[in-house]
């Protein structure tokens, strides 16, 4: 028999009921009429409060909710990849052919698409023994990805029947489990709690980086593998900018994108260039590997919070087959405004700026979901997080950039002033960091150059230094200030324009290989450490600073092709010629 609670009150995406006594926490349960979708967030005796995620207008007093049985959960199959959903995993397109110009309300939880046939390869026979979280079975989903059918995690047994190979549906029983307690059916698809971390058989230490592509990232700031990382901005300082370019050539096998809470046109313009753009590595559509979560801020604020949810559950769920997954929240500001709005519709105590007191904990439970594990199948899997935040007028004191800030590796601190001077990407070289550096030194040692992090460390120091030069500069100019001191001043401009700065839309700047960022920086180097050698001989400046030269090195990201670097070598010997003759012809 269903349990069935009485609405008496409506505010806005937050409804009281009474009747509620034989309810549970996290149940989710149909409101009203219209059967609106939603969840059981307190339970005070018999009176229960229910956050809904569709749109409460027309709901009346003394309509019935009528409960699931289960929490709100996501299903895990075939048919994610390559499709949009909502934030609560209803497809955006086919919602679409339903009704074109909005979400209809009720109805209900749609999901991935039952009527699809798939080819299964099945790899067990009757008598064998099945794991939690083994694999039982091959789709091939899209060309790029293999999904991996999996036992769901807390069942298991004897194998008591399994059908051919051959196509199935996603709801057509494939294999029969059987053990002391019950007998269970084996799907292609199994559900699992949002909210709730998919077991693992033990969390690893971090050991490669994610490489992206973008100097500023790999060398610089790298990320890692199963890490987590922020990148705060104001208004138009390029956090989207950033994400698109880390999904489209980090070397994540699964791209996630959520879009939470952020503009229309911002989401339309996502969902419209997604589909277009090609995989660089394969040549086929990047949509193969890449799954869309779309939610607006114009649509209930309760579905933006669960949005989050949903994409972490899914990454952890391809990180179980053994897959390397990059979540983008875009943004974890309107995720948060999400839980200010539900805390003050509730009547809660606010806290700093009017968010509720368990901020902290929400953003720390979700970056926690991030890690390079061993799945409960002995399959090495990573979810990697990298989560955009808006912080109003780019003041990141404020409580979620604070928060963030406490629970993540990597900090991308973008910058205004460089955005504004076309600076991109405007990642501050000053208040950025990433925690990762020294973890992942031995990886760059035997895989770059033994010198790669002291490079990088050298260079950043560099940048350091003339920061603070600058404040002389500011105050009574350049040209009072010594030789020695102007030349860091000049190497500094190169590390800034020709190393750091990339173009998205060039051609040979937009992804730059590893190999290619290390030996940018190794001529820059090399050129600081001949210009201090003649600067020792009392050279002036003026003739250490080679306008031909120096012009070589800005243009090296546009002329020296990534899989040929002898331009650099060419480089390196102009470098000799000239200040070996100047060095020539201030010791004679």
């Amino acid at each position: 028999m269903s349990k069935k609670g009485i609405i008496n009150m409506i505010n806005g995406p937050v409804i009281r009921a009474k009747n509620m006594s034989d309810f549970k926490m996290r149940e989710m349960v149909m409101v009203g009429e219209k059967k609106l979708i939603g969840e059981v967030i307190i339970l005070d005796g018999d009176i229960g409060t229910i956050q809904v995620y569709e749109e409460t207008e027309g709901l009346k007093i003394g309509e019935e909710i009528i409960s699931t049985g289960k929490p709100l959960s996501v299903k895990l199959g075939p048919g994610m990849l390559g499709n949009m959903f909502d934030g609560i995993q209803r497809p955006l397109l086919e919602i679409a052919k339903m009704n074109k110009d909005f979400i209809p309300e009720g109805i209900g939880m749609i999901s991935i698409d039952e009527e699809k046939l798939w080819e299964v390869s099945l790899t067990v026979k009757s008598g064998d023994q099945l794991n939690q979280g083994d694999i039982f079975g091959f789709v091939q989903e899209t060309s790029l990805i293999q999904h991996k059918l999996l036992v769901p995690p807390g069942k298991s047994g004897i194998v008591k029947s399994v059908v051919p190979n051959g196509k199935y549906t996603i709801e057509q029983t494939l294999v029969v489990l059987e053990n002391q307690k019950e007998e269970y059916e084996l799907k292609m698809y199994h559900e699992w709690p949002v909210r709730d971390p998919r077991p693992v058989k033990e969390r690893k230490e971090i050991q490669k980086p994610l490489i992206t592509g973008q100097r500023v990232l790999d060398l610089f700031f790298p990320l890692a593998k199963g890490g987590t990382c922020a990148i705060p901005g104001g208004f138009g300082t390029g956090k989207t900018m950033t994400q698109h370019q880390l999904a489209k050539w980090s070397d994540a096998d699964i791209i996630i994108y959520i879009g939470c809470g952020e503009r229309g046109n911002e989401m339309t313009e996502v969902l419209e260039d997604f589909p277009k753009l090609i995989d660089p590595k394969s040549g086929k559509p990047l949509m193969e590997r890449t799954i869309l979560i779309a939610n607006t801020s114009n649509m209930p604020v309760a579905a933006r919070e669960a949005s989050i949810y949903t994409g972490i559950t899914m990454a952890e769920y391809f990180r179980d087959m053994g897959y390397d997954v990059a979540i983008m929240a875009d943004s974890t500001s309107r995720w948060a405004e999400a839980l200010r709005e539900i805390s003050g519709r509730l009547e809660e105590m606010p806290a700093e700026e009017g968010y509720p007191a368990y901020l902290p904990s929400r953003i720390a439970e979700f970056y926690e979901r991030a890690g390079y594990v061993e799945a409960l199948n002995e399959q090495n899997g990573s979810v990697t997080i990298i989560g955009a935040v808006s912080p109003a007028g780019g003041d990141f004191s404020e409580p979620v950039t604070e928060n963030t800030k406490r629970f993540v590796n990597v900090f991308l601190a973008l910058d205004k002033e460089l955005a504004y001077a076309r600076h991109y990407p405007a990642i501050n070289w000053l208040n950025s960091y990433s925690g990762y550096t020294s973890i992942l030194e031995n990886w760059y040692e035997e895989n770059l150059a033994e010198d790669a992090i002291n490079l990088r460390n050298k260079m950043l120091e560099l940048l350091y230094n003339e920061n603070k030069l600058q404040e002389i500069v500011m105050l009574v100019g350049e040209d009072v200030l010594p030789d020695d001191q102007r030349l860091v001043l000049e190497i500094a401009k190169l590390i800034k324009i020709g190393f750091l700065q990339q173009n998205a839309f060039h051609e040979l700047d937009t992804y730059v290989p590893l190999e290619k960022q290390y030996q940018m920086l190794k001529i820059i180097d090399y050129l600081y450490e001949k210009c201090k050698k003649v600067l020792k001989l009392n050279v002036p400046i003026s003739q250490i600073k080679n306008s031909e030269i120096f012009g070589e090195i800005l243009k090296m990201k546009y002329t020296v092709p990534n899989e040929d670097f002898s331009k650099i070598n060419e480089i390196e010997e102009m470098i000799d010629r000239y200040y070996d003759n100047l060095e020539k012809k201030y010791l004679e």
